[in-house]
């Protein structure tokens, strides 16, 4: 199983790398690299198209309320300025039941407000299981909403 490591950076953008398959273990296919972030609101992560056929899109039921949600284009770069607190769950549209999908947790007041909801959001194949391994690793952070 691969963690990734969370991180937050002081400056922008924080860069998500959309890949076939992960640099360092082949074996993972279809992946967010990393497949989860910390950051301060005002902060952007910009998703990028690192190899061809992929896109970053928020899910609906997995942002917060009031958010604006995104998505990108198929094969195309996009950043996106995060400036309300909470969790993002994100995902490649043609690949998400292959497992690749991903989380941004934007640090401050009510972070983990949404938490609950996004767990909620129905997911299918291996992006559930994905999803669910993500979830783990922000409980382990032991953030704090």
């Amino acid at each position: 199983m691969f963690l990734a490591a969370p991180y937050v950076r002081a400056s922008s953008p924080v860069v998500v790398d959309m890949l076939n398959k992960h640099p360092d273990d082949p074996k993972q296919r279809q992946i967010f690299l990393p497949r989860l972030v910390v950051i301060d609101p005002g902060q952007s992560v910009l998703f990028k198209a690192t190899d061809p056929g992929h896109n970053a899109a928020s899910v609906d039921g997995m942002i917060p309320e009031g958010a604006e949600p995104w998505e990108g284009k198929i094969g195309k770069d996009i950043e996106v300025e995060f400036t309300q607190p909470g969790v993002y769950g994100y995902v490649c549209t043609p690949h998400a039941a292959a497992g690749m999908v991903g989380v941004v947790v934007v640090q401050g007041e009510g972070a983990l407000d949404n938490l609950e909801a996004a767990k909620a959001v129905k997911q299918r194949a291996k992006g559930k299981r994905v999803f669910a391994e993500i979830w783990e690793e922000i409980d382990q952070l032991g953030l704090s909403g």
